[in-house]
């Protein structure tokens, strides 16, 4: 039976500041003593993480859950769409990867999903004592308001509060906040219980006429302002995130250029980097950006045959080799990697068309496609102590994969030796 008090994070827009606020709310009730989840229905995002169970959910409801302090599980995340090209995702249902659809298809598929949606908040609500739920977009979108499966439907469905967060740093805070009620249905405005103005600079005094003409005419009032933070790092959905990340300048004694792969993935990886002072961190897209680098990172991709003929396309990749041979460092993570290698088979079709595309050459690998992805939790031991993982052998480490297919590597160059995969 459903219990547990629902608390919604609905915005205006994408990024004003949703997954964070929901972060944060996971972490205040938890440190209050309650039982609490997060919970959101339906991700867009290459950002993925394995949950202990195998499953796949988006990164910032597995990060929400380390706040809760609770383990990730994939009724937190019932939907994940990993978008596979302009128009076309792969639908993770419940944690597994279920089939690969158009937006129209997929659209026409949110009834039978929905379900699965009730089902997966309603199991989280039987055992916690509060799920802090958070939207997608702005719930104003009418236009796709019939299938709609991600913001007030869920809110109705929960009887959830909705606090409603505004970015007051693009400008427009009031319009947007005012102009979202307008849109909304009765029914759906009166679950908003209160605003919110996120990513503020300066002093608050000045914004009250506008508060409280805002409150008249909507009769909702506001909940707080929060300052702009730069020192809070919750997983980006998409890659519009990456426009904002902070750049060392000064004092930065290491440049690391990572290729900013049309479909890249799970990017932040590299938030680690971007906080630290000694390195320049930059996503780059032209071959002159990678002149001067001290490494070269190719980065994860879910569409590793289309990138790799963007790579080509764009003198990228004969940038790449180019500069290895000049003893430039380079690395490559997932289907960065799979590209460094000899050859990318695919004789199934899983990714493409092509059934075997030649890599860059600069590691003796081949990758082959399946139509199975596999998702482990794994541990090992560093095997290698070479070039950049000098005195690393014997540390150990852990971390996860996600993948369809197999990649084969000469003994001789495996860097790590899995020890344990659940």
């Amino acid at each position: 039976m459903a219990n547990a008090k629902v608390l919604m994070v609905q915005g205006t827009g994408s990024h004003v500041g949703k997954s964070v606020l929901a972060t944060a709310f996971c972490r205040i009730f938890a440190e209050d003593g309650y039982r609490v989840a997060p919970f959101k229905s339906q991700n867009m995002s290459l950002n993925s993480a394995v949950t202990p169970d195998g499953g796949e959910i988006g990164r910032a409801q597995a990060i929400q859950a380390e706040a809760a302090g609770v383990l990730p599980r994939v009724e937190m995340n019932p939907l994940l769409l990993k978008p596979e090209g302009d128009r076309r995702s792969q639908v993770v249902v419940m944690g597994k990867a279920a089939n690969s659809l158009t937006a129209r298809e997929y659209y026409a598929d949110k009834v039978r999903l929905w379900p699965v949606v009730t089902a997966a908040l309603d199991a989280l609500r039987s055992e916690f004592d509060v799920v802090v739920v958070e939207g997608a977009g702005s719930p104003a979108e009418i236009n796709l308001k019939a299938h709609e499966i991600v913001n007030m439907r869920v809110a109705r469905y929960a009887e959830a509060g909705v606090l409603l967060v505004g970015d007051i740093d693009r400008g427009g805070v009031f319009a947007s906040l005012v102009g979202t009620m307008a849109l909304l249905d009765s029914d759906e405005a009166s679950l908003v219980k209160a605003f919110l103005i996120n990513k503020f600079r300066g002093d608050p005094d000045l914004l009250t006429p506008g508060l409280e003409i805002v409150t008249r005419r909507t009769g909702v009032p506001f909940a707080g302002i929060l300052p702009y933070f730069t020192d809070i790092h919750i997983p980006e959905e998409d890659s519009l995130g990456l426009e904002k990340n902070p750049v060392h300048d000064e004092g930065a004694t290491l440049e690391v250029s990572v290729v900013r792969l049309p479909h890249i993935a799970n990017f932040d990886d590299f938030d680690s980097l971007l906080r630290e002072p000694s390195v320049r961190l930059r996503f780059v897209d032209r071959p002159s950006d990678l002149d001067e680098s001290d490494l070269i990172v190719l980065p994860g991709t879910k569409t590793t045959v289309e990138d790799l003929a963007w790579l080509r396309e764009r003198g990228l990749a004969d940038a790449v080799r180019s500069n290895r041979e000049r003893g430039t460092p380079v690395i490559g993570i997932c289907g960065g990697f799979q590209m460094l290698g000899e050859w990318i088979l695919d004789p199934m079709g899983v990714e493409s068309d092509q059934r075997e595309v030649p890599g860059l050459g600069l590691l003796s690998v081949t990758t082959s496609f399946a139509s199975t992805k596999e998702t482990h939790l794994v541990k090992g031991t560093m095997a290698q102590a070479n070039g950049l993982l000098e005195g690393c052998l014997g540390a150990m480490v852990e971390g996860y994969e996600i993948h369809m297919g197999q990649t084969r590597v000469a003994p001789e160059l495996g860097l790590i030796r899995i020890t344990e995969r659940s």
